[in-house]
């Protein structure tokens, strides 16, 4: 077996591991970071963010704002501590993506542009068009290659940590394109290999998006925290899951029923103009009680709302938001200049991740560091504010990289190599039996049966019975995941083995987030409880942690950090 070595190893290319990358780069001179990523960087998932990223910018914004809106967008889950680690670096992160060439949008007195986002108190999302997550990524990547000290794998899938000890010294990966396992080592490991929305069926998240790296660590020992909140985003493309940036409701546009009503109006998350600027969660929630009372439009994919942008104009809608524009056209034949787009809520993001403190380093397992929405650091709580996100990828991509070469530096003792390499020899073994396995059940059958379990048992609105049920499901999915067949033996871009270890990854993502929903008997963010509707900070204003066990998940709770605010009534 090929051993690989590097100081650091990063699993996952998108923006948090790039920035980790450079990150680590510029701490040491001498470091040697492996990338190792299941596809090419430029194809991660960061690519997709159309909206913006939020940094105070303007003098009618303060760091003390923006630490206030996250903490209520959170329902007063996050920890404090770490919203203004985030605050106060965030803006900084931005600036220096546009010192690297990002190009942000303008002014014109030369200001970068600013925005509206849900939740958010004044403008503050920095943009890119509508096209932020691209210009972003590309800008992370073009600085990554300055360093030829960032060796880059791409299309390999890491299947396993390598951890003795309790200490973490590398990954188990295969090579997609000749099926070679490697065994890869380092005296740190970084995870950033974003969510897992695909455990459900209607969702923006891109097929890669399987929950690999909250796997690997969950197997690992480490406990996946606060997983029961799911971000439902309120305009999603209906039939195809593509996203409708919140931006369009940040430049002006409107959700009406099948009355053309702005009914957010009548729901109070919202005031006049801003109606339609209250965060996702509520908003999904307003869009899911129109329908129960009929006043949706109904489709071929279900009931919908509209998203109207005609009385913007072609010309703001070309200058601000001509991808809106361009995916309208192209996915459901609308030109949103005449006509009002159809929009239902849709999977869009995951408040809950590994667990991790302020750097990215992984409580229980030495050396392991996380960053990215593979991660809950915790600055999202309940519910993310939209356009936090690509900066929590910066700002904890920088830390976490910092961190894991501060650690590596240490000298630790990488231990018995050969008890490490012997760990990813029994991963080959367990790959090579996987190629040849004959089972009853196919793998695409039990992916149905799950997306359906989750929408079921874990949507917009839940109940005791539907998430027990979920619970069962998905217990019951993971016995039979043990009977599946592979049709194909080969080793070179054996895809239908990718699929199988994918969905052995959503099988324990989505086992968190019911057991940790079923659990928790309130409502909170994007949690929401038709049994329990009150939020209840007496008994649950606790992170959920989910441990691995070989007969079932362990649920335990770890208080939040409360620093200077008292968590008051979520309204907008």
């Amino acid at each position: 077996m090929e051993v690989i070595e590097h100081d650091i190893l990063l699993v996952g290319g998108g923006g948090a591991g790039l920035r980790a990358a450079i990150a680590a780069c510029e701490a040491s001179p001498d470091v040697s970071v492996g990338m190792v990523s299941k596809l090419y960087p430029m194809r991660s998932h960061t690519v997709s963010a159309e909206g913006g990223a939020a940094g105070v910018a303007r003098d009618d914004d303060s760091l003390e704002l923006h630490i206030q809106d996250t903490l209520k967008g959170s329902d007063y889950l996050a920890d404090q501590d770490v919203v203004e680690v985030f605050v106060d670096a965030a803006h900084k992160e931005l600036t220096q993506l546009e010192h690297w060439g990002c190009p942000w949008s303008r002014e014109p007195d030369g200001r970068v542009s600013v925005r509206f986002f849900g939740g958010m108190s004044v403008k503050r999302t920095w943009y890119a068009t509508d096209k932020t997550g691209f210009h972003m990524l590309h800008t992370l990547f073009q600085t990554s290659l300055k360093y030829d000290r960032i060796v880059r794998y791409d299309e390999y899938f890491a299947t396993r940590l390598l951890v003795r000890d309790g200490v973490c010294r590398g990954v188990a990966a295969f090579d997609l394109r000749t099926g070679e396992v490697k065994c890869f080592l380092g005296r740190a490991v970084i995870l950033a290999t974003g969510g897992g929305g695909r455990i459900f069926p209607f969702t923006t998240n891109a097929a890669v998006k399987t929950g690999d790296g909250m796997s690997l660590a969950y197997r690992a020992g480490v406990a996946l925290k606060d997983m029961e909140f799911v971000q439902y985003h309120p305009t999603g493309l209906p039939g195809t899951g593509i996203l409708i940036t919140e931006a369009s409701r940040g430049e002006g546009g409107h959700l009406k029923n099948k009355h053309g009503e702005r009914f957010l109006v009548e729901y109070d998350y919202g005031v006049g103009d801003r109606a339609e600027l209250g965060p996702r969660d509520m908003i999904s929630r307003a869009e899911i009680l129109e329908f129960e009372a009929g006043r949706g439009l109904r489709g071929p994919y279900g009931d919908y709302v509209h998203l109207d942008l005609r009385h913007l104009g072609e010309q703001k809608i070309d200058q601000r938001i001509p991808f809106v524009r361009e995916l309208a056209r192209n996915y459901v034949g609308i030109d949103p200049v005449w006509e009002p787009i159809p929009v239902r809520p849709v999977v869009h993001y995951m408040m809950g991740g590994v667990d991790t403190d302020v750097d990215g380093a992984t409580p229980g397992v030495e050396g392991l560091y996380a960053a990215g929405e593979v991660a809950c650091v915790s600055i999202n709580g309940a519910n993310r504010l939209g356009s936090n996100s690509l900066p929590e990828c910066l700002v904890f991509g920088k830390r976490s990289g910092e961190a894991a070469v501060a650690y590596a530096s240490q000298g630790a003792s990488e231990g018995p190599r050969e008890a490490l390499v012997g760990q990813a020899q029994a991963e080959e073994a367990r790959l090579d039996a996987l190629r040849h396995k004959v089972g009853g059940e196919k793998i695409a059958q039990i992916r149905r049966e799950l997306n359906s379990a989750m929408e079921q048992g874990c949507g917009v609105f839940r109940e005791e019975d539907s998430m027990a049920a979920c619970v069962d499901s998905v217990r019951q999915l993971k016995g039979r995941y043990a009977d599946i067949g592979i049709g194909d033996s080969s080793r070179i871009f054996n895809t239908e083995i990718v699929q199988a270890l994918e969905l052995g990854n959503l099988l324990d993502v989505a086992e968190a987030v019911a057991v940790g929903a079923l659990a928790r008997r309130e409502s909170r963010g994007a949690h929401t409880r038709r049994d329990y509707p009150e939020r209840n900070d007496a008994d649950y204003l606790r992170h959920s942690l989910v441990r691995f066990a070989a007969d079932g998940p362990r649920l335990d709770y770890r208080d939040v950090t409360i620093t200077r605010w008292q968590p008051q009534e979520r309204k907008y």
